[in-house]
């Protein structure tokens, strides 16, 4: 830019929600709070950063999102705040600090907020992203698991998210998982020359972790590792039983798939994923679980819980453009003579006087000339524009018949509220 300052760009990782984009937001938070207020789903805000701590003790200090992707800080007074990566552990410190234990259960609750990662960014992934997730608090019932699965396949279909998959597993109870992580880990060691670096460095700590790597090295070796699927405890494999009959019985396609992991320690029993075809090679759009023993590690009561999350980037960029209404602008206010002081505050009067009974009212605020601003008006599709004569009259334009009406300007808004019958 010539003759001026060096331009500004966004960080790296974050981008701009410009109004075009809004609309197709705001159909998708109208889709989520209708679809998830009727299964008795209430909205939470939990603060944009949280104690360190606590996603440290829920989400799993060997996960990469702790080790790699959060952004902490030391506050000024020694403590360390994170902006908050995820939403599942904030939802659960509110439910324990707000005795939401008291209430009836279980607690339905759901939110629609920003998140933070320091991951690569890539298409449908930054590192400021929004998400839409729901949480059931209070219940082990496999009707629960089920139930956020059908509302967040609902959510997908509303959306015309195109070619979705939903994949399914189970991850048992910690206690099973011990065993099975020594397994698991004993087999990686015996294969650790054929394994992608940074699995070899996280075996003894992470071992499950190698199902989700890229590296086709590692592929090929966990083709044939030790699948958790088949040593789930009995009573973990029957309500995995019953999860699966529910989805059954609403019409719900899934696909089984033992090597199905998630980034998040704090998963016990029911873990699921939507993909999209629509995605590429990133195809995940949304996914949860159930986590059991999440609560206690915060500190409260033992309590069973299951959610999901979903990446709004992701679900936008997999569904198709919608058709969206445009704003509806019942009135333009415009001068007639832009040197007279007293009809400026005529029209900026009448323009919110019209706000104030209904109306869609905008003012014209550039200076344009008469002729300019009924171009305007037509642009923006108006219905009327009023030209403000003098403090006293003004001069009504239907813009669909061209028909126009000289009045007194008091008498502008009850003329349009009439219908406009000029």
């Amino acid at each position: 830019m010539e003759g001026g300052a060096a331009m500004i760009q966004a960080p790296k990782g974050t981008h701009d929600v410009l109004p075009h984009d809004v609309e197709r937001r705001r159909v998708l938070a109208a889709h989520a709070e209708r679809l998830l207020g009727s299964a008795g789903y209430q909205r939470i805000e939990t603060p944009v950063f949280e104690a360190t701590e606590l996603f440290a003790r829920g989400v799993g200090e060997a996960t990469d999102i702790v080790q790699k992707e959060m952004y902490s800080f030391d506050d000024g007074a020694g403590r360390s705040l994170t902006l908050r990566p995820e939403g599942t552990a904030p939802v659960c410190r509110a439910y324990i600090e707000h005795g939401m234990h008291k209430r009836p259960q279980p607690v339905k609750l759901w939110y629609l907020s920003c998140f933070f990662r320091a991951e690569n960014p890539q298409k449908g992934r930054q590192r400021q992203f929004w998400q839409v997730g729901a949480e059931t608090i209070g219940s082990d019932a496999p009707e629960a698991d089920a139930e956020l699965i059908v509302l967040l396949a609902e959510l997908l279909e509303a959306m015309g998210v195109k070619g979705t998959r939903l994949r399914l597993a189970s991850l048992g109870t910690p206690e099973t998982r011990v065993e099975y992580r020594e397994e698991l880990a004993a087999y990686l060691r015996a294969h650790e020359s054929e394994l992608a670096p940074e699995v070899r460095g996280r075996i003894e700590l992470n071992p499950m972790r190698a199902f989700d790597a890229s590296d086709r090295g590692t592929q090929h070796v966990m083709a044939s590792a030790p699948k958790l699927l088949d040593r789930l405890a009995p009573e973990d494999a029957e309500h995995f039983a019953q999860v699966r009959a529910l989805l059954d019985v609403a019409g719900i396609p899934y696909e089984l798939d033992p090597m199905l992991v998630r980034g998040l320690d704090y998963y016990t029993r029911t873990l699921f994923e939507f993909t999209s075809d629509a995605l590429g090679a990133q195809s995940g759009v949304g996914g949860g679980g159930r986590y059991d023993r999440l609560i206690e590690q915060l500190g409260g009561q033992p309590t069973p819980g299951v959610g999901f999350a979903a990446g709004i980037e992701r679900i936008l960029l997999a569904a198709p453009e919608q058709p969206t209404a445009p704003d509806v602008v019942d009135l333009l206010v415009t001068l007639a003579d832009r040197d007279a002081q007293p009809v400026h505050l005529a029209a900026f009067e009448l323009a919110r006087e019209a706000r104030r009974a209904g109306l869609a009212a905008q003012l014209e605020l550039t200076g344009r000339s008469l002729k300019s601003a009924l171009k305007h008006a037509d642009r923006i599709g108006a219905r009327y524009v009023a030209i403000v004569n003098d403090a006293e009259q003004t001069s009504l334009r239907d813009m669909d018949s061209g028909e126009q009406l000289e009045l007194a300007t008091g008498a502008t808004i009850p003329a349009i509220l009439r219908g406009g019958r000029l």
